[in-house]
């Protein structure tokens, strides 16, 4: 059952990252205009945000098996009507609906994946689910390439029929009492309810500035490496290296980490280690500078994914996780929609850009730190 919610949050997150490389040339071909296009992109994170936000509610009250076989199967009809558009708004249509429906998916999935892990192990057991988004992201964005470089609607088709074929395999691979089955954990309800809202608010922190600085590395790193005049190649290859160095340090014995140490202190070195990263960038000028930048990002996201996601675990009662996870995934979409946003708005540079994004995670770290030491909570893990 663990493996294929695993598989499930990998379809998820592949469907989603194997369309960026095709998007804008789709709605491009299509009549959209150069702002027109800029909306339908977001559009996806966007009512994202919205299904995450609703997701929740859902999931606590109608369990999560039954939202993962309805999510999958009516994004995987979706998928089948992208090639059926034939203008800009339809297209706009189809990608509200398609993000509305799959910000379902992921909060049931990591909802179920929490609630079956053991106590004492919820770091490890993120990192492992991370290694699985990892790997979408790896191989999401070449597959969208490659096929769409032959006919886009490959995409769209393939992903159709995997999300179909997973909704149908539900049934048989999660039993009905796995979702709410799964090992003791300390409820939330033994903090104190202010002590829970600051914790949670920081995941939700954490979550915001983790996508906030992806949706500006996406944005300015294809900037940096063309006005440095390396191949066009190479952004794809430094996408890729810090997405390596982040599944190594998931699935090796180090993920033994995420349960040795504290998911705050984690969090916050993970921000840390990714401000660095970018300040790194900033000043980069080299390829080789630009490689030892993405791995030292790529130790920071490793850090700060699982540590952000087992800091909401142990802060929540099962009853209340499906919503916490949901909220946890809007600020997710909002945090990558700002990220692209305000940096492209402010028509930066690439290295304000990055500067930016480090000054928001060093100023995060600032303030919950300071913050945690002046309230110096009980119980805090």
């Amino acid at each position: 059952m663990r493996f294929f919610i695993l598989f499930i949050v990998f379809i998820s997150f592949f469907d989603m990252f194997s369309q960026l490389p095709i998007m804008s040339t789709y709605a491009k071909g299509l009549g959209a205009g150069a702002a027109f296009i800029g909306i339908i992109v977001g559009m996806y994170s966007f009512s994202n945000m919205i299904g995450n936000m609703l997701a929740g509610y859902y999931i606590d009250r109608k369990r999560g098996k039954t939202i993962l076989m309805i999510g999958l199967g009516l994004c995987g009809a979706i998928l089948f009507l992208y090639p059926f558009a034939v203008t800009p708004v339809q297209l706009l249509g189809i990608r509200f609906l398609h993000g509305f429906i799959s910000g379902f998916i992921v909060p049931a999935a990591f909802t179920m994946i929490a609630n079956r892990s053991e106590s004492g192990a919820q770091g490890k057991s993120m990192a492992i689910t991370g290694a699985a988004v990892g790997i979408a992201a790896i191989a999401g964005p070449a597959f969208g390439g490659i096929a769409g470089s032959g006919n886009v609607q490959t995409v769209f088709i393939v992903n159709g029929i995997l999300m179909l074929l997973t909704a149908a395999a539900v049934p048989f691979f999660i039993p009905k009492q796995g979702v709410s089955g799964g090992s003791s954990e300390k409820k939330a309800a033994n903090h104190s309810g202010r002590t829970v809202s600051s914790l949670m608010i920081f995941s939700f922190i954490g979550a915001f500035s983790l996508m906030f600085a992806q949706g500006v590395l996406a944005y300015m790193l294809p900037l940096q490496v063309e006005m440095l005049q390396f191949s066009s190649s190479a952004s794809g290859t430094l996408l890729s290296t810090f997405g390596i160095t982040a599944i190594c340090i998931f699935l090796l014995p180090t993920n033994k980490l995420y349960d040795k140490y504290k998911p705050f202190h984690l969090m916050t070195l993970g921000m840390s280690v990714i401000g660095f990263a970018l300040l790194l960038l900033s000043n980069s000028t080299s390829l080789l500078m630009l490689y030892v930048s993405m791995v030292i990002y790529g130790l920071g996201f490793a850090w700060l994914f699982p540590s952000i996601s087992a800091l909401l675990i142990q802060q929540t009662a099962r009853e209340v996780r499906g919503r916490a996870f949901g909220y946890f995934y809007a600020f997710f979409s909002l945090g990558s929609v700002a990220g692209s946003a305000i940096t492209g708005a402010l028509t930066v540079s690439f290295k304000s850009g990055f500067l930016i994004a480090a000054c928001l995670l060093f100023g995060n770290v600032l303030w919950m730190s300071l913050y945690n030491i002046w309230k110096n909570p009980p119980n805090m893990v």
